[in-house]
């Protein structure tokens, strides 16, 4: 669009010199006529019209002149505006055109900033360990691409990336579960793999964790049975004592009943230890010796037969260990 400039042409070029002529022709009629008639009305009328014009002509010349400056500044205001809006006017055109553009011509001219855009995507998705995100990333380049060798490429290093990461892992977690393992705190040796499992499904080095665990603490069960069998062979009281009390989480129903016999003959033997080592204390008047080996009878073994004989004697010990020494 395009605005014209005000004209410098004016209307008072044209009336006002008429109208001076106008009326210097009436004055001089009027001159003629109050010559040859003594008429004065016609000469005054001329006069008069010739001095309104003059007076009146520089005043209407300014106003115009005023109201053509009015208009030529809002001709320059008003050309910037019509300017911009012409550029603007451009711009919509060319914008209009490329929604035009057919979404195969725009793929044609995007092609290599998506295939780039793809490959940091897969680079940062490594980045985070999300391995099976760049895995699908790397097949758009073959799928939408045709890419195929630079794919390939693609997968190759998602999977370098994702066994790297694997085999850290799985050299921290088996650390942890070794350590786990020593202590026999087989629970969190197994949350321990099976949360491994789920970070990293379907490899084969890890989901054989939880089997080695297992088997590990078969293996220590079997030590301990060995163990506990050696000892009672060797009629190792104590030392059968402590191995069944580290045996005992181990056994299920069936193993347990088939020690039965020969736990029944360590704790038989044990109580049999400790009636002794009591009346040989009392015997001794060691009282103080015979409260805390009956202390241990009445913790350990509370329904049997010398607990309630030592249950009985106990006040009476308690008294004598109170009274003093006499030389």
């Amino acid at each position: 669009m395009d605005s014209q400039k005000p004209s410098d042409s004016s209307p008072l070029s044209l009336v006002y010199p008429l109208a001076l002529l106008i009326a210097v022709a009436l004055f001089v009629a009027g001159i003629v006529a109050f010559q040859k008639y003594h008429t004065f009305a016609l000469f005054a009328a001329g006069g008069v019209s010739v001095v309104a014009v003059l007076i009146t002509w520089p005043i209407a010349s300014m106003i115009a002149a005023d109201k053509s400056a009015a208009m030529m500044r809002a001709h320059a205001i008003q050309k910037p505006m019509t300017d911009r809006l012409e550029q603007i006017s451009i711009m919509l055109n060319l914008i209009s055109e490329q929604q035009l553009l057919s979404d195969r011509a725009k793929a044609v001219a995007f092609r290599e900033k998506d295939r780039d855009a793809l490959r940091r995507a897969i680079q940062e998705e490594i980045g985070r360990g999300d391995y099976e995100a760049a895995f699908v990333l790397a097949d758009d380049i073959e799928k939408v691409f045709g890419q195929k060798s630079e794919a390939d490429q693609l997968r190759q290093r998602i999977n370098d990336g994702r066994n790297a990461a694997i085999q850290k892992q799985v050299g921290e977690v088996t650390t942890v579960i070794d350590r786990y393992t020593r202590t026999e705190q087989w629970p969190a040796a197994m949350q321990e793999a099976e949360d491994l499992m789920k970070r990293f499904p379907g490899v084969p080095q890890i989901a054989a964790l939880p089997g080695e665990i297992e088997a590990r603490k078969q293996q220590h069960k079997k030590a301990l049975i060995d163990s506990w069998n050696d000892a009672v062979a060797r009629h190792d009281v104590d030392g059968s004592i402590e191995i069944l009390k580290k045996l005992d989480i181990y056994l299920t129903s069936q193993e347990a009943e088939t020690l039965q016999e020969s736990v029944r003959g360590v704790f038989k033997e044990k109580i049999n230890q400790l009636r002794t080592q009591f009346s040989l204390a009392v015997q001794d008047h060691h009282w103080a010796e015979a409260i805390k080996i009956g202390d241990q009878i009445m913790r350990d073994f509370p329904n049997s037969k010398i607990a309630e004989e030592v249950r009985s004697a106990m006040e009476g010990l308690r008294k004598r260990a109170a009274e003093p020494a006499v030389a």
